[in-house]
Formats: structure tokens, sequence, C-alpha cells
């Protein structure tokens, strides 16, 4: 394995628990009564952040054997230094400090746990914004806020899911279809709010229609299309088997719980995508 697909798998795998441990916090934040499943959901979101870390500072790590395209300079001091050096660190830094209060907050719980999750998902979610394309556009004052808005709302779809499929799971009947609903009732403006930000971002950052034919542009292409894949099943679970579930129906949950995992996939699918996009390609070049 070359270091450049390590260390693209690991920026992967790092995005998925990042938007994971981050999600939980949200939904458990929207989430203001106590249930059983909370239990499960603090001690997932504490393992999860401290995976997350661990694929963070491998991938940071490794960014010295990326510069010289070789394993062995990941213990060279120079290179290290220059990393050190970089925005890479400073990302580094806000990451694992976010995931820091996002466990403090699950552990602790309560009100003060709540705030100090939401600060922890802000920094983590914030430290996106200060490497990539955003941060080096000559709109970055435009782009960086719409980035920072987008990622909220992947995170807090993504991160719902798996709360959602445990509560569907295990709580009673009445308690998950109301959870639901409370979802639903906020994941309804998810849609257009994601539609639009990413059209900003990609006619800012796409310098013309021309460039949807590099590698950067179809993967961006690949994007749209698993993110047009979930409105169907995002649709079924809303107007259908969600107000059944909520009715006692059990056929209809274990339906819910079947989209919800396919919708899961799908969006995992995607963040590994945008992980494969932001490690080898660039909007303004051919490849």
């Amino acid at each position: 394995m070359s270091v450049d697909l390590l260390s693209g798998t690991l920026r992967a795998l790092s995005f998925l628990t990042l938007f994971q441990v981050a999600g939980i916090a949200l939904f458990l934040a929207l989430c203001e009564q106590e249930l059983p499943t909370q239990v499960a959901l603090r001690r997932i979101g504490s393992g999860a952040a401290l995976i997350a870390a661990i694929f963070l500072i491998a991938q940071y790590l490794l960014e010295a054997g990326r510069m010289s395209g070789e394993f062995g300079a990941v213990l060279d001091p120079t290179l290290q230094g220059i990393v050190m050096r970089s925005a890479a660190s400073v990302t580094l830094s806000w990451r694992l400090v976010g995931l820091l209060l996002i466990v403090a907050g699950l552990r602790r719980g309560g009100a003060g746990g709540t705030v100090a999750g939401l600060v922890g998902a802000v920094m983590v979610l914030a430290a996106f914004t200060l490497v990539g394309h955003t941060s080096t556009a000559p709109l970055r004052w435009l782009l960086s806020p719409v980035l920072l808005a987008h990622l909220f709302a992947v995170t807090f779809w993504f991160g719902a899911l798996l709360p959602l499929y445990l509560i569907s799971s295990r709580e009673p009947a009445e308690t998950a279809g109301r959870i639901v609903a409370t979802f639903s009732a906020c994941a309804v403006w998810l849609v257009p709010g994601l539609l639009l930000a990413g059209l900003v971002l990609a006619t800012a950052l796409l310098p013309n229609l021309a460039a949807l034919r590099t590698p950067y542009g179809e993967l961006l292409i690949v994007k749209v299309i698993g993110f047009s894949l979930t409105m169907p099943l995002a649709a079924l679970n809303r107007w259908r088997f969600a107000p059944a579930l909520g009715r006692g129906d059990l056929v209809a949950g274990r339906r819910f719980r079947c989209a919800l995992a396919m919708e899961f996939a799908l969006l995992a699918t995607i963040l590994c995508v945008t992980a494969v996009m932001t490690t080898f390609y660039s909007p303004e070049s051919p490849g």
C-alpha cells in the first residue's frame, strides 16, 4: 500500500468516526428527555471518539511520509517539523479538543454535558474550514460559513441514523414515534439546506462546467447521485414507516430500520468519496 493510499484510507475512516461522534452529540442535544437507549449511545459515542482520535493522529503523522512519498519519512524530524508548523497541526488540535469536549459531555450528561457536546461538535466541524479548497478560495469569507452549515446538516443527518435505529428497536412504540417525529421536523429542512449549500460550494470551487469531466468533477457527480438515492428512503421513513412505527406496527418498524441502514450505507459511501476527493484531487486541476 502506498503512502497516499493509506493516508486516504485513514482520512475516510476519520470522516466516518468524526461525523458519527459529532452527530450523536447533536442528536442527544435534540433529544432532551432521558432514555435508556442514551446509555448505549453515550458509550458508542465515547468509543467512536477514541477511534477517531487514533485515525486523526495516524493520518497527521503520515503527512511527512506523503511529502516524500516514503513511509520512512514519518521518522524524519525535519519533515515532521514542517507538518507541525502547517495548518494540519492546528486542524488536528481543534479536532482533538473537540472530541475531548464531546466525550466529557457524553460522560457528564445533563445541561452541562449537552453544552460541552455542542461546543465540541462545533470545534470538530469548524476544523474543516481551516484547510482545504475553501480555506484558500478568494471567497473564503462566504464559503467557510456555507461549508460549516453544510457539514452541520450532513453530521446531524448521518449521526442520527444509528441513534434512531437503536431507539426504534429498544424504546416503546409511542416514545420512538415521538422522537422520530421530532427528528423529522428538523430533518425536513436538511434537504433544501444541503442542496443550496452544495450548489454554492460547487459553483464557487469549480472553474467551469468542463471541470465536471475531471476526476474531481466525476466524484462530485457520484456524490450527487448518492445523495439522490437517499431521498426516496428518507421520504418513505418520513411519510410512511415513521407514523406506523409510532402506532406500534412491528413490520413498519423493521422496514424503518432497513431504510435507515441503507441511508447509513449511502451516506457513509458519500463521506468516503469526499475523503478521496479532498486527498487526491483539486477542483482547479485536471487530475
